[in-house]
Formats: C-alpha cells, structure tokens, sequence
C-alpha cells in the first residue's frame, strides 16, 4: 500500500468526495443536492470548494447540463472506487477465526492465579488456536487499571473490580483458604485447631516486607501472629519447603486442590475467619465487543470451569497412581492409620 499523507488530507473533508460523485451521477447541482438531502447552497458551497482544493472548474454547464471537465472525468472512477470501499469497510461485521489468526494476548494477574490458568488456557488454544499466542505478567491492583488504559494489557485476571465506565468485567469465583502440610513428615489430624496452627512452623507466600503475607490483616484482627520460618513471592517454592520439611502453609483453596497432591501434601481448612476478595476478569470497554477479545474472555472463563472439575478429581487421580506403583512394586505400601 502506497504511502497516505495524513497532513494533506486532513482539510479535505470526505463529504466532498461525495459530493463529488454526486454530481458525477446527476450532472445537476439541485438533483445533486436532493440525493444528498442537503440544500442547493451547500452543494454549491461543496462545487466552489473541490474547485479551489483540485484547481480545475470540475464541472461545466452547457445547456441545463453540468458536463464534467476532462480532470473530473479522470477522477470518477477512482473516487468512486474509494467510496464503494470506504462503504464496505463500514458495513462489514468484525469477524474472527479463532483457527486461523495470529495475535498475542496480553494478561496480567494477581497472585496465584496465573498459575491456575495459564497451564489449562495454553493447552486449549494449541488444539484450538494455534496462532495465538499468551505473555502474561503480574500485575498489581494499583497499576492494573492503568495498563488496560494504556493498551498495555488485553485482560486481567484476579482480586481486580471495574473502576470507571471504562472497564468492564465479569465474576469468575470467590475464595477461600486451605492449610497445606506433607502428612509423611508432620503428623497431625485434620481440621487443624487454631492453637496448633499458630504454634506450627509455617511457610507463606508474601509479596511485600511482611512475613505475615496475605494473612496479615486477619491475623491482627485476632491479635495473633503465625510463626513463619520461610516466606516466598513463589507459590511453587512455598509448596515444596513444606513438602521438604515438617511445616505447614495456607494458600487459597484452589491452589491446595490443583498442586497440593503433586507434592504429596494433605490440605484441610484454615481456622482463620478470612473472607478473600473474588477473582474477576476486567478489561477496557473500547474492547467490549471485539469479537477477538470475546471469544478470549470466553476461553478464560471456560478454561477455569474446566479447573474446577479437574482440581475436585486430583486427590482421586494421585491416589491412582500410587496404587499403581504399589502393585509394580516400586513405593512401600501404606498401612491404613
């Protein structure tokens, strides 16, 4: 495509053009104006202007005709052309083929939750959108609102809410919180009792200066604090120091559900009366009704029900495979307690 000189055609307004063929079409700047449905002074405002712009009278008039001049003539086609395009362009419904695009989808998350989604989201777009691709980034709440603004992110998904009329978004679930411990190095039954949960070595996962973590505020509304020996930004890290060692963690439930039996650790609920924010997609309205953007958020959504099914069956699946070791004979059995 040849180069557009955006600073030469920013005075030429696109109703003259059309104009133009108008008159093309009637030869008469009364018939003219009467399809256009404007009156007679401003079509003959229009001629004088493309008479000024193009340097040439345009149109001539011999008899109760305007013949045009050898210049219009030779503009005909093209603007019209222009003009049919510029129609079709306008029409045509956005379309988006999901098997045949090539774009990346930017996200940002909050927290654990990138590790929920993105494993099960990526497997569904190679089987069904193999050019797409995903770069996600954490993202906090005090920046999340900005970057979707700025175009820096096409989706975030975590603890975030619609601000302003200029996002838009969608509950995806609320949250709760699980204690995690490996049972071959810590023996202790399950619900855990808040005393002994205060009192056991704990790992947390924490993104400022506080051991405390996310547990914080609901630990200072009790007045107690947990006896953290290891804290990490990293959920995976935290989930093998308490595979490796004889502690405990608390993460959100769904975390518990998903990667707990992949390090062998047992999970029961938190005796911590914590009520956690809902995670959410938020995006920014120019985006709404994108089919790209739809279909996106569509997959996100499905991709987490999807989760949920699988998270519910992996204590069952673990619980399979050990069997299977066990009759090859390569674990020891375990006695029933």
């Amino acid at each position: 495509m040849s180069h557009i000189n955006h600073f030469d055609l920013r005075s030429f307004d696109l109703n003259l053009l059309v104009a133009f063929d108008a008159l093309m079409q009637e030869r008469s700047v009364t018939r003219a104006a009467t399809r256009l449905k404007v009156g007679q002074p401003a079509m003959s405002h229009s001629l004088s202007t493309l008479r000024v712009l193009l340097l040439d009278e345009l149109f001539v008039r011999v008899g109760t005709v305007m013949q045009p001049t050898a210049h219009a003539l030779a503009l005909a086609e093209p603007v019209r052309l222009a003009l049919a395009q510029i129609q079709a362009a306008l029409r045509a419904p956005s379309t988006f083929d999901p098997a045949t695009e090539e774009r990346t989808f930017r996200l940002g998350f909050s927290s654990e939750v990138e590790l929920l989604l993105i494993p099960g989201l990526t497997a569904r777009l190679r089987r069904a959108a193999p050019g797409l691709r995903l770069l996600s980034r954490q993202t906090g709440s005090d920046e999340v609102h900005r970057l979707l603004d700025e175009g820096v992110l096409d989706l975030a998904v975590g603890c975030f809410q619609a601000v302003a009329q200029r996002h838009k978004a969608q509950f995806l679930f609320e949250q709760a919180l699980s204690c995690v411990f490996n049972p071959d190095r810590l023996d202790i039954g399950m619900p855990i009792g808040l005393a002994d949960y205060l009192a056991l070595p704990h790992a947390l996962v924490t993104l400022t200066d506080s051991l405390q973590g996310c547990l914080e505020a609901a630990l200072d509304a009790i007045d107690a604090r947990l006896n953290v020996v290891s804290a990490s930004s990293e959920f995976l890290s935290v989930l093998a120091t308490v595979a490796a060692s004889p502690m405990i963690t608390t993460i959100p439930t769904r975390m518990a559900q998903l990667y707990g039996p992949r390090f062998g650790l047992a999970a029961g609920p938190a005796p911590l009366d914590l009520t956690l924010p809902a995670v959410s997609m938020v995006w920014s309205a120019r985006l709404d009704q994108d089919p790209a953007s739809s279909w996106f958020r569509a997959e996100v959504a499905d991709t987490l029900l999807a989760f949920e099914a699988a998270a519910q069956d992996a204590p069952k699946r673990m619980r399979r495979e050990e069997l299977a070791l066990e009759l090859a004979g390569q674990r020891p059995r375990k006695e029933p307690a």
